[in-house]
């Protein structure tokens, strides 16, 4: 392993990638060597912002893929163009940080799957949630057997995105949206499939989907500000259903209900519910067999995941332990294979909802 701080590369200079940049600035074992836009400017943007020197700046992937001292890239682009960034990334034989969703069809994720097979490169991909405060409380808890057995896991995603987001325009579409849960309601998903299954670094496996639809903004042009708590006439319209909700059953017995609600006129709320054989979880409060003696709810006080701001989210976390993943030949437990059972879960609900019946996993075959 060596001292050696770890050449990335920053592909996509938008919002997302502020958080990536500046959790590299502070890990030790990373220098931000070049970022590639298709608007230099932006990338220009980040240097002046975070007070970086000798970074290259690039328009063309290629070229930047290029550069001799790149190792590990962050893929902070919109979600319709991860595909091909995460296939040219393998080729070049990077370690690759994902954003979410990282792909927008089966068939990109298997193509991912297989690039990255072939590289042998590592991956890790932004359910950065699992690194919240109280999320790893809650799991240390549950790997401590505070709550027993989780037989029950409810996780809601309430966010009325909209045109405040800078990446609406593309996410709000049928073609490269795709879904309410797929452009952020698999962030309730990925939590489910986290607090079902009981080891510390552990995601339960899902093996049954039943989903439904509905709410009321699909098409319409009035729109909510949920940060100005203001409202817009004439913006452009949300292509599909904002209101998702599924059932889904996992291979150790336990069942999860999750939603997505992107109707919703209240600011973000991440709800979060753990019902197990010895004990329950309410959002940040518990009550566990563990608590001799108990009479009221324990409040645990963690940040919670209460925000849509990506400054709020614990990317630190994620950047840190993937880059001592990379450095020590260890994988993730938040890999891109793994990343992609939370996703089919996004397309079996899609595909539930068609046929009106349950769809079985997993929908990607070896």
């Amino acid at each position: 392993m060596s001292d050696k701080p770890l050449g990335v590369l920053v592909v996509g200079a938008g919002w997302v990638s502020t958080q990536h940049i500046a959790a590299y600035v502070k890990n030790p074992h990373a220098s931000v060597v070049a970022i590639c836009d298709q608007q230099p400017g932006k990338a220009q943007q980040r240097i002046e912002e975070f007070h970086l020197s000798g970074v290259a700046v690039y328009e063309d992937k290629k070229q930047a893929l290029s550069h001799p001292e790149v190792e590990v890239v962050s893929i902070c682009t919109p979600q319709h163009v991860h595909c091909q960034h995460v296939l040219a990334v393998a080729k070049a034989e990077k370690h690759i940080v994902i954003e979410k969703p990282v792909g927008i069809s089966l068939d990109e994720l298997r193509q991912m799957r297989d690039a990255v097979r072939r590289a042998g490169v590592k991956t890790v991909v932004s359910f950065v949630l699992r690194w919240n405060p109280l999320f790893q409380t809650l799991k240390e808890m549950i790997a401590d057997n505070a709550l027993g057995r989780p037989y029950y896991v409810e996780a809601d995603y309430l966010s009325h995105n909209g045109s405040w987001w800078s990446g609406w325009n593309d996410a709000r579409t049928l073609a490269q949206g795709v879904s309410a849960f797929l452009v952020g309601g698999c962030h309730a998903i990925d939590a489910l499939r986290w607090f079902a299954a009981t080891g510390r670094f552990e995601a339960a496996n899902p093996v049954e989907v039943f989903a439904v639809s509905g709410g009321y903004r699909k098409g319409t042009t009035r729109e909510y500000n949920p940060q100005s708590n203001a409202w817009i006439d004439d913006a452009p319209p949300m292509e599909y259903d904002g209101l998702e909700v599924a059932l889904v059953t996992f291979d150790n017995g336990a069942i999860g209900k999750v939603s997505v609600n992107a109707d919703c006129i209240m600011p973000y709320r991440f709800p979060l519910r753990i019902f197990g054989d010895a004990g329950t979880v309410l959002d940040n409060r518990v009550w566990s067999h563990k608590f001799s003696g108990q009479n009221n709810w324990v409040e645990i006080p963690a940040i919670s995941p209460d925000s849509s701001d990506v400054s709020h989210h614990p990317f630190q976390g994620e950047i840190d332990h993937f880059l001592d993943c990379v450095r020590n030949g260890r994988e993730s437990h938040c890999n891109l294979e793994d990343a992609i059972k939370t996703h089919e879960v996004v397309f079996a609900a899609l595909q539930s909802r068609q046929t009106g019946r349950p769809v079985q996993l997993p929908l990607l075959g070896d």
